[in-house]
């Protein structure tokens, strides 16, 4: 862990990532979650949330800690259902409106707030591919507070895409056996919803329980920043599943929106690094920082240089914004409209945006150091964890691809690929 046990936390109650700490499924909820009602209703909730967040994000990043009682709360609070039709009774608040709520938690907390991508992007995916049966379950399961890890990405196969986990039809049930890694939000789901192919190369998403026979869920997310995510592995051995709970997944074979809804989480995330990057410089420049010798100023926030630089990244966090919201709404364009070229101007715009937000949390996260100084180093402020943060999240998916498929759309006319890493 890198870190000495605190004795003043109780670690039975307050498990550590990456450890040999017994992890149960969470129970799941007693009283139903909240149901929101609107736009503003989701802002207000999140704004409130992140305060409430933002007070503990330092320790358990030091300490390892997993989310779990503020992830209760999160998904109490009925930000988890936002992106739930109305026809079946959520929000269904726009895509900007569901970005904004993702970067004000991820402001805070932006590992609470990755926590959050998977389920969201998968009750996106239930509107899109899901039967009637499918949908009137999963998302009811949505608003009740049940929350949906992943069983996703898998570390040993040639690309994210090439998925070889295998999935068997058996009379009333499915049969799945695999592996699985960067499983966000799996440790602490009561549903993991895992993706599997069956054998004509078709893909499923197979909605297992977090308790269910076969599915072991392991607590060994190493990586240096977004540690508490708990994003570790999965394995599955025959696990079985009624039929009625495989999604066939055929969103990315026709223009939907299925891609942009997932970037648009990503680089939410990203922007609410920055955001909270950008806060705590501004406010140990303030409060900590010594002026230069040569500046002749009496304090640190007089100094030209930092005045400067300090503007330079607002401005560029103000245009990752605007351009994040731009993205937002083009998805609900081309969500009411599915076209090849509203779905690829979305795309288009979400990928913009993710280049801006990708570029403003690593840039905001580096000149932190810069502009408040050596003492910011210290332990003590733990503020080394926005730039882990920013760098582990940001290579979620190149954005340096992001600029040729931009690019060639602007200039050949070439729709971009359609996949959940675009």
């Amino acid at each position: 862990m890198g870190t000495l046990p605190d004795p003043q936390i109780d670690y039975s109650v307050h498990p550590r990532v990456n450890s040999s700490d017994p992890v149960p499924p969470r129970p799941k909820p007693a009283t139903p979650a909240h149901v929101i009602q609107s736009d503003a209703e989701a802002l207000e909730i999140a704004e409130r949330l992140a305060e409430k967040f933002k007070a503990g994000a330092a320790l358990r990043d030091r300490e390892g800690l997993l989310p779990i009682a503020e992830l209760d709360e999160y998904s109490q609070s009925g930000l988890w259902s936002i992106n739930v039709p109305k026809a079946y009774g959520g929000a269904e608040v726009s895509y900007a409106t569901l970005a904004r709520v993702i970067a004000t938690i991820a402001a805070a907390d932006p590992a609470i707030a990755q926590i959050t991508q998977n389920h969201l992007a998968i009750v996106a995916t239930v509107d899109l591919d899901g039967t009637e049966e499918q949908k009137k379950l999963f998302f009811s399961w949505a608003l009740q507070g049940i929350r949906y890890g992943n069983a996703f990405s898998e570390l040993k196969s040639k690309t994210v895409a090439a998925f070889e986990t295998k999935v068997v039809f058996d009379g009333d049930d499915v049969v799945v056996n695999g592996e699985k890694f960067y499983t966000t939000g799996a440790l602490l789901a009561h549903v993991v919803p895992i993706v599997a192919v069956d054998e004509n190369g078709q893909g499923h998403l197979v909605f297992a329980d977090r308790d269910a026979p076969g599915l072991t869920v392991t607590n060994n997310w190493s990586s240096f920043g977004q540690r508490t995510t708990a994003s570790g592995s999965v394995k599955i051995e025959n696990v079985r599943v009624p039929r009625s709970r495989a999604v066939h997944v055929t969103s990315f074979d026709h223009p939907t929106v299925g891609g942009p809804v997932s970037q648009i989480i990503q680089s939410a995330i990203d922007v609410g690094i920055a955001r909270g990057a950008i806060e705590d410089t501004i406010a140990f420049v303030r409060n900590h920082s010594r002026p230069w010798i040569d500046s002749g100023k009496e304090t640190a926030g007089e100094d030209l240089f930092t005045i400067a630089a300090v503007g330079d990244l607002k401005i560029k966090l103000h245009a990752a914004e605007a351009l994040l919201d731009i993205a937002g709404r083009s998805i609900d364009v081309a969500k009411a409209n599915p076209t090849l070229e509203t779905v690829s101007v979305a795309t288009i715009k979400t990928g913009e945006s993710k280049v801006l937000t990708t570029e403003i949390a690593i840039l905001s996260t580096n000149k932190l150091f810069e502009l408040a100084g050596t003492r910011s180093t210290l332990a003590e402020h733990n503020l080394d964890r926005h730039w882990r943060n920013a760098r582990v999240h940001t290579l979620h998916d190149p954005v340096r691809w992001k600029f040729y498929h931009v690019g060639n759309y602007y200039l050949n006319g070439v729709h971009p690929p359609r996949h959940a890493w675009n």
